[in-house]
């Protein structure tokens, strides 16, 4: 089943970068906006795409920290593992037992490890120009604005393509979706895990940035070969 774009008001990313780019006071801030983003009308098979996910010590982006980043550079043909990039970064606040039964990064990974600082410019150049998929737009966007803000004292937003709000729009916003919600049946996860098994995935380990980044990069493989299609415009289907 291909689904039809959505008939909403396409965010200007394009324009908002640019200004972006203008104001920006930090030389790295500028060369990300100034990199830009693919244009709206730009089919998905054409864009320059990156997967990228982020371990935290907690869901909260003023309360918590970064802990370790992940992403892989791909097209809808193939994964860049020789591209991909994987940093452990040492929090501002102490780990917490919680977060490390979750990501099983330690005090003793953390103990020399780089702090967020030191890997920024090399982050947002690795995502310069290119369209960023994540599985839950609300923790890698948001934790990513509020870490540059506190540091440069500007943010950082960007379009992405959310690959939990896709699963979403197929799973629990379809008219199937609802009719079963209303004979009782149970909304379906759309977590990634469960969402890779739908698809025939397989399973990965998961709460790793690296692999995780490659577990979204290929959920979204499937997401387009099975409900969209090579031609779809970016537009449609980023937030």
């Amino acid at each position: 089943m291909l689904l039809r774009p959505r008939r909403t008001q396409i965010p200007d990313w394009t324009s908002y970068l640019a200004s972006r780019a203008g104001l920006a006071r930090d030389r790295r801030l500028a060369r990300f906006f100034a990199a830009g983003a693919p244009a709206p009308e730009t089919p998905i098979a054409e864009a320059p795409l990156v997967a990228l996910d982020m371990e935290t010590t907690g869901l909260d982006p003023r309360r918590n920290s970064i802990v370790s980043i992940g992403l892989v550079p791909f097209t809808l043909e193939r994964g860049f593992l020789r591209e991909r990039r994987y940093w452990i970064v040492r929090p501002r606040r102490s780990l917490n037992a919680k977060s490390v039964t979750f990501h099983h990064i330690t005090h003793a990974d953390i103990a020399g490890a780089p702090e967020f600082d030191d890997v920024l410019e090399d982050l947002l150049d690795a995502l310069a120009g290119r369209l960023v998929v994540v599985h839950y737009r609300h923790i890698e966007r948001h934790f990513l604005n509020v870490a540059v803000k506190a540091r440069l004292g500007q943010g950082v937003k960007f379009p992405v393509i959310d690959t939990m709000s896709l699963e979403a729009r197929i799973h629990r916003q379809s008219l199937l979706a609802r009719f079963k919600r209303w004979i009782g049946r149970p909304p379906a996860s759309i977590r990634l895990y469960d969402s890779r098994a739908r698809y025939g995935l397989p399973p990965y380990q998961g709460h790793h940035a690296l692999t995780d980044a490659l577990a979204t990069a290929e959920l979204l493989q499937a997401q387009i070969a099975h409900h969209y299609s090579p031609e779809t415009p970016v537009g449609t289907i980023w937030s």
